[in-house]
């Protein structure tokens, strides 16, 4: 299916960024609401939940987490109790390591799933030299260990294979758990529609073997008029599954709320929120990019195409972007609370 029917109208700065107080106290008569994944009548389940637990706005005292939890350890535990899904995207960042995703595991439920964001040079993006681990880094090329930043399309075959097998290496015990939902490959915005691109997209799928991968789109080119039906044929032949987004209109990063289901095992939501003066700002963190809590009305609309999508998609997942404090985590309270009413 292929559905924007949304509307988008100015963003109301104080109406969508009340603070972390206010926030609270709307999630507070829905503690709980999100503890499970929802099944839809007529379809399969829908898990809500965050794409961080992490980030310090929300980890900070009297914002979400209770006062007596405050370690990395007890902070996974209690989000892992009120939600069932989780986005990981320190990945993005620094190869994830054997050893954390096996404490990942350990920490949480059987029936939790984390989404993993790919690594930067997976998707063509840029990393930190310093933050490769050890091995990669020596079997750089001299010219690329001199640089700061280098890019996956500079590297060797064999170490572009490298990164990839390190990846997998460190995703394992999530596999093996059970608990790995998908790998997010998130795709910068000078990545335009082409044979190219998917072909590095087909490429991905093949490098992850029966690891689930999903693909977001930062470039609204691949759902113009010119492009969309062939967007959407090519990932439903593939079967991968396309990450619906909600985020700020009228920007050439912007890519259209397109409700689509591409995969019969796996749909993907997720909300940046609508904050236009910060969306393409330079040098901001997360927490100030993605400052916006959405209200009631525009997820309620969200939930209706959440329920429609989960009813071609065995499983659905639905992520809240706007980490800063607690707003992604009283809008995914107020998701599930919405999407009770679809629920068989």
């Amino acid at each position: 299916m292929i559905d924007s029917a949304l509307t988008f109208m100015p963003a109301d700065t104080e109406a969508h960024d009340p603070g972390f107080e206010a926030a609270g106290a709307l999630a507070a008569p829905l503690a709980g609401r999100a503890r499970r994944p929802i099944r839809i009548s007529g379809g399969g389940e829908v898990r809500v939940g965050t794409a961080s637990w992490t980030d310090p706005t929300m980890t900070a005292k009297g914002v979400f987490y209770p006062d007596d939890v405050s370690t990395a350890e007890d902070r996974l535990r209690y989000y892992a109790t009120q939600f069932p899904l989780v986005e990981v995207d320190a990945t993005y960042y620094a190869l994830p390591r054997e050893q954390q995703s096996k404490l990942w595991v350990e920490r949480t439920p059987e029936d939790f799933v984390m989404d993993v964001k790919a690594h930067a040079l997976m998707t063509g993006q840029p990393t930190e030299v310093k933050r490769l681990p050890k091995e990669i880094r020596e079997a750089l090329p001299e010219k690329l260990k001199e640089k700061s930043r280098i890019y996956g399309k500079d590297l060797p075959a064999e170490v572009l294979d490298a990164v990839w097998d390190a990846f997998k290496r460190g995703i394992e015990p999530l596999r093996e758990a059970g608990m790995l939902g998908a790998v997010f490959l998130q795709f910068p915005r000078w990545v335009f529609p082409s044979n190219e691109a998917r072909d590095l997209i087909v490429d991905a799928k093949r490098r992850l073997e029966d690891r689930k991968l999903t693909v977001e789109f930062r470039h609204g080119s691949w759902f113009n008029e010119k492009n969309a039906e062939r967007t959407l044929r090519f990932l439903t032949e593939q079967q991968i599954p396309y990450v619906v987004v909600d985020e700020p209109q009228g920007f050439k990063s912007s890519v259209p709320p397109v409700a689509i289901v591409t995969s019969p095992e796996l749909a993907v939501f997720r909300f940046h929120g609508r904050r236009e003066d910060t969306w393409e700002k330079q040098n901001i963190p997360p927490n100030e990019r993605f400052r916006y809590l959405y209200d009631v009305d525009q997820l309620a609309d969200w939930a209706a195409r959440i329920a429609e999508a989960a009813r071609s998609a065995k499983q659905t997942h639905a992520l809240m972007n706007n980490c800063s404090g607690n707003y992604g985590t009283t809008n995914a309270l107020q998701l599930a609370d919405l999407l009770e009413q679809y629920q068989a």
